[in-house]
């Protein structure tokens, strides 16, 4: 897919942000640590590579935090109301998108389930997506 330019921000509209870059994939991720960062039964993240991100407004209001023991985990977030916004991710020299922060619609569906194996009884169970213990290959 071509380069699209996406633009989204936080709840309270203190940060605002716009991404660059190839969308790649779109998963719902199981896993306890996003269960509990978004307090739902799941994260929807929407990657984009060879991209880049540009803070327009409230760059100063960003907060981040990774779990120490976590590879990947990290959370960038608006310290006025909490809401998780787009970060840029230096191994992956992309951009992770938390889809519910997009002003835009997202420019393709999601393509899987992944760390379904920890996912709560309760999340949703209603869809045809693949389904994967952890990452894809």
């Amino acid at each position: 897919m071509s380069e699209v330019t996406l633009k989204g921000g936080c709840l309270c509209g203190a940060v605002q942000y716009q991404a660059s870059g190839d969308p790649q994939r779109f998963y719902h991720c199981h896993c306890a640590r996003c269960r509990k960062s978004s307090g739902t039964g799941h994260a929807s993240n929407l990657f984009l590579s060879n991209a880049a991100l540009v803070f327009t407004q409230g760059e100063s209001l960003l907060k981040c935090f990774k779990v120490p023991e976590a590879k990947r985990f990290t959370r960038q977030f608006c310290s006025e109301c909490g809401s998780s916004v787009a970060r840029f991710v230096p191994e992956l020299d992309g951009v992770m998108i938390p889809a519910g922060s997009l002003d835009d619609q997202a420019p393709i569906e999601p393509q899987a389930r992944i760390f379904w194996d920890s996912r709560a009884d309760w999340s949703c169970d209603g869809d045809s997506l693949p389904r994967y213990a952890e990452y894809p290959e």
